[in-house]
């Protein structure tokens, strides 16, 4: 079947990435840097070269964050084919060769022939759903990776526009008296997190879990302005309320401290307590939930269920199955 095709697009896990030799794609990009598995490869410097080998034997084009250090400099390194080349993306205006955003719109000087002095559009930023900064720079990204493999620039625009997110990613699932319940269940590191809490404002946010050796002191204090209030749950919630004392020791905080049955429905519950109308309750937990749950999608779907049995509860999109 897959001779039949004309690319296949591939996520590699760093975990994976150490065992991965035959590899040598058209393009690749590494997003950012978190440090999720830190606990799984001992370092920071470990993990980093891990993620580095996604861009060994690139062909044509190694795609890097522009707002990320460590990714440029990982793509310095690389071991590419010869004629390689180096694409940025980045949510400002884009340098030379670079993907990037002017007036709302996605804008292309990379990959077109007078990029010394022009741009294409390839779509507007409201084209990406849900709409918020990590999936904008994840679609310029996409786009990047695309039109390194030849797309015309409509087809990035229609791309977008079609595209349906896997649920828990910052899934709107509702209403309730006035405050927004969002579901991204997804972001099980604290990184992911903190580009999730990045996206609204104000929010009552739940979190917790198995927090793999993380430390939250940049998410809380990026943060900490954003928040209402905070309900932690699971085995490792000490760790960010120790960082929430820290550094937003004016927040309230909840702890839900009961054992797995019911422990979402009590976290959801708690949360609309804290709420006030307007507000957003963000269930972006920025640990794994495997202490009290199946997987994160046992942990949204729950969220979900929760959220959906408020009084006055109104859909608004769905986290799906």
């Amino acid at each position: 079947m897959h001779d039949a095709m004309d690319v296949i697009a591939v996520e590699v896990g760093a975990p994976q990435l150490p065992f991965v030799h035959s590899m040598s794609p058209v393009a690749s990009v590494c997003l950012n840097i978190a440090d999720d598995h830190i606990d799984h490869f001992g370092s920071m410097e470990a993990y980093v070269a891990a993620k580095a080998r996604v861009y060994e034997r690139t062909q044509e084009a190694v795609i890097y964050n522009a707002q990320d250090a460590t990714t440029l400099r990982m793509v310095e390194e690389a071991d590419v084919i010869e004629g390689c080349r180096a694409i940025g993306f980045t949510l400002g205006a884009p340098g030379l060769s670079m993907i990037g955003v002017v007036d709302d719109l996605v804008v292309d000087r990379a990959f077109i022939s007078e990029r010394a002095d022009a741009a294409q559009e390839l779509a507007s930023i409201h084209d990406v759903h849900p709409f918020a900064p990590h999936n904008i720079a994840n679609a310029l990204a996409a786009a990047a990776l695309a039109r390194a493999f030849g797309v015309p620039a409509t087809a990035v625009r229609d791309g977008l526009v079609a595209f349906e997110p896997a649920a828990h990613r910052i899934a709107m699932v509702g209403m309730a008296d006035g405050v927004t319940y969002i579901d991204d269940s997804k972001a099980t590191n604290a990184h992911a997190a903190q580009t999730s809490l990045a996206a609204y404002e104000p929010i009552v946010w739940i979190a917790g879990g198995m927090a793999k050796g993380q430390d939250f002191d940049d998410l809380v204090t990026s943060c900490a302005r954003r928040l209402r209030g905070v309900v932690l749950l699971g085995i490792d919630r000490a760790v960010i309320a120790s960082a929430l004392e820290r550094h937003a020791p004016d927040v309230p905080v909840i702890e839900v401290t009961s054992p797995e049955t019911g422990s979402m429905a009590k976290a959801v519950e708690a949360a609309r307590r804290l709420a006030r109308s307007g507000d957003t309750v963000l269930l972006a937990p920025g640990c794994a939930s495997w202490d009290m749950f199946t997987d994160y999608t046992d942990r949204g779907r729950q969220f979900a269920s929760a959220v959906q049995a408020l009084p006055g509860f109104t859909p608004l999109g769905g986290a799906g199955a």
